[in-house]
């Protein structure tokens, strides 16, 4: 594994323990000759502050003090070269699956490059609009479109690999990577698909025909996504932080991303081990 010469530190300001747990990093890799960056969106001293974009291309190694959503927010822009040591500052995440105690020991296992990945498969979008392309996204766990403003169904057909699927009447629909199967999908009625699998999963939200079920694809599908024309009033939202209104029309394609994002495993945790906890299985 490559040798470690920058850490950038992405912290959630609203979190005390986040903050006290940044200062205390910082120092512990100051002393071993390690740089160390922090977000800028912090807004926390000790380090050199970088836009969430340069800190992900200049980080050998990326820690994110915060939770899930936190998480998010940088992987979308981390290449598969730079692991992610997700430290989750609240309740068990799924991302950010180690917890505060184990957070120092974890860090030093990692600069001694003594760890394993999970490299995570992601999301690569496309919005086309009067067959201009307008907009590229990457995402970690889906990409959604739904309803807007207005608490009403929507229309939308849905092609794969070219090949008609359906038309949909509904609140919207999900294409979701094994890694959000945990997220909205999961609420909409999707299935729970083990984080390292490689599948894409299609789940519409709340369906006007019952029978449309969520469907697993194989991981180089093409899912196209068209608007119906009379529709003005739908969102695409990606990873639930980026959102683009959508007009009547509009064509959404999404299929496998070209580098997956590399997450730090905790040795001290299974997945399944998280599930139970996260979905407080096997309780009484």
């Amino acid at each position: 594994m490559a040798r470690i010469r920058t850490v950038g530190l992405v912290v959630r300001r609203d979190r005390p323990r986040a903050v006290r747990l940044a200062h205390r990093m910082i120092g512990w890799l100051r002393r071993r000759r390690i740089r160390a960056v922090l977000d800028v969106e912090a807004g926390l001293r000790g380090a050199p502050a970088l836009d969430k974009d340069r800190l992900a291309r200049e980080a050998d190694l990326v820690v994110v003090l915060g939770g899930d959503g936190t998480l998010l927010s940088i992987a979308r822009r981390t290449g598969a070269r730079v692991p992610i040591l997700g430290v989750n500052l609240g309740e068990l995440g799924f991302l950010t699956e180690v917890v505060e105690a184990e957070a120092m020991p974890m860090l030093a296992r990692v600069v001694a490059g003594r760890y394993d990945l999970d490299r995570r498969l992601t999301l690569a979008a496309t919005l086309e609009r009067g067959g201009q392309r307008v907009g590229a996204f990457r995402a970690l766990n889906d990409v959604v479109v739904t309803n807007g403003a207005h608490a009403r169904i929507i229309e939308f057909s849905v092609s794969v690999d070219g090949l008609p699927l359906t038309t949909y009447r509904a609140d919207g629909i999900i294409v979701a990577t094994p890694t959000g199967s945990t997220a909205y999908s999961l609420s909409a009625g999707g299935p729970i698909v083990e984080p390292t699998a490689e599948a894409l999963l299609l789940c519409p939200i709340s369906p006007h025909t019952l029978t449309n079920r969520p469907v697993v694809l194989r991981p180089g599908a093409r899912v196209c996504i068209t608007i119906a024309r009379r529709e003005h009033d739908a969102m695409l939202t990606v990873d639930g932080q980026e959102a683009r209104r959508l007009a009547g029309g509009d064509v959404v394609t999404v299929r496998r991303g070209r580098s997956p994002v590399s997450l730090v495993r905790s040795p001290d945790r299974t997945y399944y081990d998280v599930l139970r906890s996260k979905l407080g299985w096997g309780g009484r």
